[in-house]
């Protein structure tokens, strides 16, 4: 992990902390290459060139902003979607096998 990103994830409690990894590691999953890990604007970032997912921790949930979540947004209604696009993922709900899509779509579309 980009040490930036480990530093910046050490303020959030553990069970913060367990949720973002899974959501990292289904990021890494979903593509046929390495997504360059890093902070843009303070916030934790996947990018393939220009193309980004982006993963935005709150105290009791996390953020996530990709440009293929709103043509999933009925698959994905157990979620909140923010005025901005992006998809609230509590901490007591677990990352579905669907992200991997959603991540795939938004980093390798052309």
């Amino acid at each position: 992990m980009n040490e930036d990103v480990q530093n910046y994830l050490n303020k959030y409690s553990d069970e913060l902390k367990q949720l973002f990894m899974k959501l990292r590691e289904q990021i890494m999953e979903s593509i046929p290459c390495e997504a360059e890990e890093r902070l843009w604007a303070k916030l934790p970032s996947y990018y393939v060139g220009d193309k980004f997912v982006r993963l935005i921790p709150f105290k009791d949930h996390i953020n996530v902003e990709a440009s293929a979540l709103l043509p999933h947004k009925t698959e994905l209604e157990q979620y909140k979607m923010t005025p901005k696009g992006m998809l609230k993922i509590y901490l007591n709900q677990e990352p579905v096998s669907l992200f991997q899509t959603i991540f795939q779509e938004t980093l390798m579309e052309k």
